[in-house]
């Protein structure tokens, strides 16, 4: 029997056609999950495996030095490897941050890109396992201001019972 595409890849794809840019898509994650929209987040790219995600500086993500702040590069690492581990685990698995580690490398101005790809395969297990997302983060020179590494926890959903 053929894998089912996670939902959130059939969400995205469909929403290209209507919204290439992403905004559509981004609205729809930040609406089921609110907290993202204090970032403003703009999905670019996402695939198994790969998912970027773009924020403009702004006011509302400054801190007092007038750079985007840590906990807005937070939230949108967060982003890109929660995206990134929805598309590209079985259906039949399931996920849950775990831990996040991360590095501020530089000033953090303009426009932010975050990638996140995994660091091993994922995998359909019986049993649970660690799943580190590595997210880098650069601005629009291409300078890496921000890394870090978000460990997920990964285990099998529960199988329903017949009623």
């Amino acid at each position: 029997m053929a894998e089912k595409v996670p939902q959130v890849l059939r969400l995205y794809r469909s929403l290209q056609k209507l919204s290439p840019r992403g905004w559509l898509f981004s609205r729809l994650i930040c609406w089921r999950a609110p907290y993202f929209a204090s970032i403003r987040p703009r999905i670019a790219q996402l695939a198994p495996g790969h998912c970027a995600v773009e924020i403009e500086q702004r006011r509302h993500v400054q801190n007092h030095i007038g750079t985007v702040h840590a906990i807005a590069l937070c939230n949108m690492a967060e982003l890109a490897a929660g995206l990134v581990i929805e598309a590209s685990l079985s259906t039949r698995m399931r996920w849950i941050p775990k831990g996040m580690e991360v590095s501020y490398l530089a000033k953090a101005k303009g426009r932010m890109r975050a990638e996140a790809t995994p660091q091993n395969a994922l995998a359909v297990a019986s049993e649970g396992y660690d799943a580190p997302i590595a997210v880098r983060v650069t601005d629009a020179a291409g300078t890496e201001v921000f890394r870090a590494l978000i460990r997920m926890w990964v285990t099998p959903k529960p199988q329903r019972q017949p009623a």
